[in-house]
């Protein structure tokens, strides 16, 4: 799964993702290409699974984060940047909500809501153009030779294109099945879910008057948001333990950090949820779709376990939490046995059984 990182110039987005995938990055030479990092998914219920089974491996779930040329009017004119966006699973946007003198911006004034309108516009208008020119070539084959296929095609395209005009993102509109399958291969871009995350200053970094002013354009957009400050992050990760951050989150207001928001949002974005492995040997976070039943589930871990699944051995998060042990929860009665139709919760712990 890939999120896309895009913004302005100069809105921080590039000390946003060195920071989030704790990279170095070099100048590039020629035209800008995207530039692929990963990042940890941060769970406090991994780090209490590490801290009761003391494995000899810890294996956290990961997030592809791609850093995308610049919006600016060059690589706009050029079209790489939609071809690339096209190709991401999700949005992040960094929209600049800080005031620096030293550091220009590219409309002259810092105007979150304003920046944030202005490149959904452009995605917007990617979307118009390639539906218009769809409909031109579906009315011009159908001329030739009349197929059903093409008609509806033509009916869906003409629906989101009126959609389109009022300005508002594919992704509020619903479609069939039927639907889905017909557009699945095409490069519509406001069909993705978006993520705002607004770089604020310091000071700014606990206060949520911007978010509540944001609150009204991202839900008519279905978009969500989230603030940060690069230049915080940036001190965070120079502190040399958990307990400095910690200490430092907390003088500064800060319930969580760039990183936790951003991987929360983007499973959420993405329709995941995670559930764990534990063991002496090995604790291991996986990510598997919303309501995915247990085969999914095994088939995420190995395909044999998918293909061979008896049954999933099921714990519950908090009910481990709670009584401390699993030897506890099976004097408690708390060790679930699940079959094929069991749908996987958010945290769940799974065991496996399987025969290939």
């Amino acid at each position: 799964m890939k999120i896309g990182i895009i913004g302005l110039a100069q809105t921080g987005k590039k000390t946003l993702f060195q920071i989030l995938t704790e990279s170095e990055l070099k100048e590039q030479a020629g035209a800008p290409k995207p530039i692929p990092g990963t990042a940890d998914i941060l769970d406090i219920r991994f780090d209490n699974m590490v801290e009761m089974y003391a494995p000899k491996k810890e294996v956290r779930a990961r997030i592809d984060l791609v850093l995308l040329p610049k919006m600016e009017q060059e690589n706009i004119a050029r079209g790489d940047i939609f071809r690339d966006i096209a190709d991401m699973d999700a949005i992040c946007h960094v929209v600049r909500a800080f005031e620096n003198d030293a550091i220009y911006h590219a409309e002259g004034s810092v105007d979150p809501l304003r920046d944030t309108e202005m490149v959904n516009a452009e995605l917007l208008m990617h979307d118009q153009i390639f539906v218009e020119k769809r409909i031109e070539r579906i009315e011009e084959l159908l001329k030739k030779k009349k197929e059903d296929d093409q008609q509806k095609e033509l009916v869906l395209m003409k629906k989101m294109q009126t959609h389109l005009e009022q300005e508002t993102p594919l992704r509020l509109l619903d479609l069939t099945d039927d639907e889905e399958l017909m557009i699945r291969s095409y490069p519509f871009i406001t069909r993705k879910q978006m993520i705002l995350a607004v770089n604020v200053s310091e000071d700014d970094v606990g206060d949520t008057a911007l978010l509540e002013a944001l609150k009204a354009p991202c839900k008519a957009q279905s978009m969500e948001a989230m603030l940060v400050s690069a230049k915080v992050e940036a001190e965070i990760g120079l502190l040399d333990n958990e307990e400095e951050k910690k200490e430092f989150l907390e003088d500064l207001g800060i319930k969580e950090t760039a990183l936790g928001s951003l991987t929360r949002l983007c499973l959420k974005a993405l329709g995941l949820i995670s559930f764990l492995t534990v063991g002496q040997d090995e604790v291991r976070q996986w990510l598997v779709r919303k309501n995915s039943l247990a085969p999914m589930a095994a088939g995420v871990i190995h395909s044999d376990l998918q293909r061979g699944f008896i049954r999933a051995e099921v714990i519950k998060y908090d009910e481990l939490m709670e009584y401390g042990s699993e030897a506890e929860l099976k004097k408690m009665g708390k060790m679930y046995v699940q079959g094929k139709e069991y749908t996987v919760e958010d945290g769940d712990i799974l065991n496996i059984r399987f025969k290939v």
